[in-house]
């Protein structure tokens, strides 16, 4: 810094610390004046010290040199947002992108690949997932948690319980009949039967009131670890399920038919994606969701047919749905069978007494006043203006008395208490049995059902589904005799196991065990061809490439794709399905020795009765089919977009067994005995359907509806 400078410096503190002292003696004016003089000289130190300031700021705008103010060291700038840690684009813009469903504001951020650079995600690996990535973004974009009301207090099911009209009936003869016993026989004799009301109405409300607020408890804690559902993502280059609340921004999740999709995001990759967004938008009609036109999913909404891989943009509060809900109180007032009844009956009791206490009323009181009545000692109570005030005013509270006294008697104030009492004990009872009851008027409602509908799988049956027999033409497969098989007949069937499928396999090193996920059904198929076929997934995969899928639906039972193999470019088509409806398809098959033989309708019959035994036996019967396609079918097959469903060459069936729950066949003959009838729902072969119907001694015909559950 030069001379000048410092002079200049020390030049302008003189001047402003002269300043300071004249405004200093201005604003220390003495207390001793009085209120007109203080707002003058108020006044006048305002005005000077406004013209200092402004002379100050001349003075410092006139000094050439000193243009620049060194800032004081007293204080540190500390950058609390590092930039590291920062991302590229921040939770409102992802929020619009996806419910505006503007392609335009897509591109701006370079399509999904942009949106997903943005985020840290890698298209095939996705996110790291290690714990300070998590927490990164959670910090910048939330968790996949919801709002939820506070939970209801004792006060409120106090409240609510006095809400129900036989109770305010009581409460009012309660305090009638306690008023005119005190008036009528003193307050030693007379609270008796209005004290005793009261009495009752305060068990059933403490009861009602108590079970509710307990069970209310429970159920938040019960709806806790039922909503924990686990969802599939795939996180430093692994599939694997985690729980649905774990889910954060960034996150590549797999998507199948019947899931529900957890958060708003991007469509990343898949087949025939359809999604059902009756829950947002009303509408019962299938929306196509695509990479091109439409790839914006929302949370709330289901998969229809398909399946993908989403981005995930948004979670919890942030997503349409999370917003949408947000806005919406839901109150459940909705009584059941056995309250209607009792209102009902309590109101036509109430109506009855009520003209009966009023025509008696009315009776007692022309009697009364007209002199027809006496008293114990046959004088006439009334007699015109001889009879005192004070004998008139008894009179006509004795004759109200003996209405409410009737209206008392006609409301039966024990019903409301045996009643809850009744719903206690069963409440504890089902408690006993873990069955939960989050409202003590339900169980009345459950002890009137006479019918239950149940799924099979995973409800009567344990969802761990195994491959127990394998059949190669007509001749079965014993397990460990795959090496007995034609190379060629199981390089096919790899193929067809590990492009069509939606499931996955990781193993992470090759002496480490191998990891299967997917659908109960997929994971038994690749742990049969895996173990016992010696499948190299990855390998199958590398040595093709997919050219079109066609996903698994309830309409056909089946899922294809259509391949091409890199060694000879040849193109191949793969279906796996229904052994029925994969039977349907074919014209030749395989036998053990790797050759093809002609599928003419003798042999059909045959083969249906191998499925129907499997059936039987209480298997799940899957077929796979292949057919190579020539070069101008291939042409046509990309034009139509519809992969070649006949003159297919059957490869083998294989039976999945599902064990049956233990207790399940128990609880099924305690409903039988209780007269409720059990109604299996299944979309497996009804012989599949039967012979497990049969195992569990279903009395009652059992009918599959048309969905398969891979």
């Amino acid at each position: 810094m030069s001379s000048s400078t410092i002079f200049h410096a020390n030049n302008l503190s003189t001047i402003f610390h002269a300043k300071v002292v004249c405004m200093e003696s201005l604003l220390n004016f003495p207390a001793t004046l009085n209120v007109p003089t203080k707002k003058w000289h108020s006044a006048f130190a305002k005005i000077y010290c406004s013209r200092t300031l402004f002379s100050l700021a001349k003075i410092a705008k006139a000094k050439k040199g000193i243009n620049k103010v060194s800032r004081s060291p007293s204080y540190t700038v500390v950058n609390l947002q590092q930039d590291d840690d920062s991302f590229k684009i921040d939770q409102t813009s992802l929020a619009e992108l996806v419910k505006m469903k503007d392609p335009d504001q897509l591109n701006k951020f370079a399509g999904i690949r942009g949106v997903a650079s943005a985020l840290e995600t890698d298209f095939d690996g996705g996110i790291s997932g290690n714990d300070q990535d998590i927490a990164r973004r959670h910090e910048a974009f939330g968790s996949n948690t919801y709002k939820k009301p506070p939970s209801k207090s004792l006060f409120y099911f106090v409240v609510d319980a006095f809400k129900d009209l036989t109770i305010l009936i009581l409460l009012g003869c309660a305090v009638l009949s306690l008023a005119f016993g005190i008036k009528e026989d003193g307050l030693k004799e007379g609270w008796y039967d209005g004290g005793s009301i009261f009495v009752a109405v305060f068990l059933v409300i403490a009861v009602s009131a108590g079970s509710n607020f307990r069970q209310s408890r429970q159920f938040d804690k019960l709806s806790k670890v039922s909503n924990n559902i686990q969802i599939d993502v795939i996180r430093n280059g692994r599939r694997q399920q985690i729980s649905i609340f774990e889910i954060v921004v960034g996150d590549v999740i797999c998507l199948k038919i019947g899931d529900q999709v957890p958060a708003d995001g991007l469509f990343l990759d898949g087949h025939s994606l359809q999604v059902d967004e009756s829950s947002m938008t009303g509408e019962s009609d299938h929306l196509e969701v695509n990479s091109s036109q439409n790839p914006f999913l929302f949370s709330g909404t289901k998969v229809a047919d398909g399946y993908a891989l989403m981005l995930a943009t948004s979670v919890g509060m942030n997503t349409t749905w999370g917003q949408m809900m947000s806005q919406i109180s839901r109150d459940n007032s909705e009584q059941t069978p056995l309250q209607t009844r009792l209102n009902k009956l309590t109101s036509s009791i109430g109506k009855v007494g009520l003209a009966v206490a009023f025509l008696v009323l009315v009776v007692l009181l022309v009697r009364y006043f007209t002199g027809n009545t006496t008293d114990e000692n046959g004088n006439q109570e009334y007699n015109g203006s001889k009879t005192k005030v004070d004998d008139i005013v008894n009179a006509v509270v004795g004759i109200v008395a003996d209405a409410v006294t009737i209206i008392v008697v006609a409301i039966p104030e024990g019903l409301p208490l045996a009643v809850t009492l009744t719903l206690a004990y069963s409440m504890k009872r089902m408690m006993a049995d873990q069955a939960m009851v989050r409202k003590l008027s339900a169980c009345e409602t459950m002890g009137s059902a006479t019918t239950i509908c149940t799924d099979k799988t995973g409800t009567l049956t344990e969802n761990r589904m195994k491959v127990t027999k394998f059949w190669l033409g007509k001749e079965p497969v014993n397990e460990g005799d795959a090496s007995s098989v034609s190379p060629n007949v199981i390089k096919l069937i790899q193929e067809g196991v590990a492009l069509n499928t939606t499931g996955s396999v990781y193993r992470e090193t090759s002496v480490s065990g191998v990891e299967f996920s997917g659908s109960p059904t997929e994971k038994a198929i690749l742990a049969w061809a895996v173990l016992e076929m010696n499948m190299d997934m990855e390998e199958v995969k590398r040595s093709c490439i997919i050219l079109h899928v066609e996903a698994f639906n309830s309409k056909k039972k089946s899922s294809g794709v259509m391949m091409k193999k890199k060694t000879d470019n040849t193109s191949h088509v793969h279906w796996k399905g229904g052994a029925e409806m994969i039977l349907a398809m074919c014209s030749s098959f395989y036998d053990a020795s790797g050759n093809i033989k002609h599928l003419d309708d003798g042999e059909k019959e045959r083969f249906r009765q191998i499925i129907q035994g499997m059936a039987a036996s209480s298997l799940r019967c899957i077929a796979f089919a292949y057919k190579q396609v020539p070069e101008e079918e291939h042409q046509n097959e990309k034009d139509q977009k519809k992969l070649i469903e006949d003159d297919l060459t059957l490869l083998g069936l294989v039976g999945i067994k599902d064990p049956c729950r233990p207790g399940v066949k128990k609880a099924v003959e305690d409903c039988q005995y209780a007269g409720v009838n059990i109604k299996m729902i299944t979309g497996d072969n009804v012989f599949t359907a039967k012979a497990i119907g049969t195992e569990l001694e279903f009395s009652s015909q059992v009918r599959t509806r048309p969905l398969v559950r891979w």
